[in-house]
């Protein structure tokens, strides 16, 4: 938590700790504003605009007549925004950041090329970095780029936030992708660059990106850490008979 940040972002730093300690349970109330304000020795309208902040990430919620209610411990990213990690963070009020721990360029897999749609053993640029949000890490980031995109991403430095702004910046931003989500134990890099125990069970999200030409731009392994961000999905029924539509929000 650096000292030049506004003073309501530390309320909303402190009071996001508590909540996931466990001091305020999800479904209840958090203390009025006024109380909220006298305990950390700020306005109210600093209180609320932390708490605002809170709301924009997922955290609370205002109830009507009643104040704030814990909707979450942790930060909330809709499937929707999977493709890009930095655009969703600054839609939830939170700074993103990203840290290259390795960069290598070598030769596609049979699975690597049979995704991006190249020749086997055709070069590729892969990158292994940590992500972070507020300054706090939340997963380790694992893409692979074909090898025609290298130009783009090679000798970028390496806390650029954001690839995804770099490519759709060079013309290749993503226009839509696939995710599969399922839970993982930690392998012994993962320990080393997550401060995890090992095989420690971590949320793994593999998603592919895809161009606005429909040409496959990367291949992705997200590993987050528990209890650091949260994924939902909502689904509607339509006018067909018997029929789903699953919105992913």
């Amino acid at each position: 938590m650096t000292t030049d940040a506004p003073l309501y972002r530390h309320v909303a730093d402190r009071l996001a700790r508590r909540i996931a300690d466990g001091e305020f349970p999800v479904g209840t109330l958090l203390p009025g504003e006024q109380a909220l304000a006298a305990e950390h020795r700020v306005a109210r309208g600093t209180v609320r605009s932390a708490l605002a902040l809170l709301a924009r990430r997922g955290v609370v919620s205002p109830r009507s007549g009643a104040g704030w209610i814990v909707q979450s411990a942790t930060h909330t990213q809709g499937l929707a925004a999977f493709g890009s990690f930095a655009q969703w963070a600054h839609n939830r009020g939170l700074t993103p950041g990203g840290l290259v721990i390795s960069q290598e360029e070598g030769a596609a897999t049979a699975d690597e090329a049979r995704l991006l749609r190249i020749a086997q053993d055709s070069p590729v640029l892969r990158f292994t970095r940590l992500r972070s949000l507020d300054g706090h890490v939340v997963m380790v980031e694992r893409p692979v780029y074909p090898g025609w995109l290298a130009h783009v991403l090679r000798g970028l430095p390496p806390d650029t936030p954001s690839h995804a702004a770099v490519l759709d910046a060079a013309g290749f931003g993503e226009s839509f992708g696939s995710h599969r989500i399922d839970a993982v134990a930690a392998s012994s890099e993962d320990v080393r660059l997550l401060g995890v125990r090992r095989s420690s069970p971590l949320l793994r999200v593999r998603r592919q990106a895809f161009a606005r030409d429909g040409r496959p731009i990367d291949l992705t392994e997200d590993r987050y850490l528990p209890d650091s961000v949260s994924f939902e999905a909502s689904s509607t029924s339509d006018a067909r008979p018997g029929g789903w539509t699953r919105t992913l929000s």
